[in-house]
């Protein structure tokens, strides 16, 4: 019993970073290679926050940025059902 009382806290701090990993679901990379959209939609000042362009820019970058994580989750789910479909290929 003294083994296994010893081994649990040695397996967490092995797993934690792994964990660690969980937690940073707020931003996704297609999020940040795309930059910051209040900075690309006012065009370097020449276009004003709440305008007409403006807002319809922000709306364009979100569908941008939908579009570009579905297509990121497509990818990674024809991946799993492919290994899962061809488990002998390396």
């Amino acid at each position: 019993m003294r083994s296994i009382s010893a081994r649990a806290p040695l397996a967490l701090l092995l797993a934690l970073p792994l964990l660690a990993g969980c937690l940073e679901r707020g931003r996704s990379p297609v999020a940040e290679s795309m930059g910051d959209d209040d900075q690309y939609c006012q065009a370097n000042g020449t276009v004003k926050v709440g305008s007409p362009e403006y807002v319809a820019c922000r709306k364009d970058r979100d569908v941008q940025r939908q579009n570009a994580e579905a297509r990121a989750d497509r990818k990674q789910r024809d991946l799993g059902e492919y290994m899962v479909n061809h488990p002998d290929v390396h």
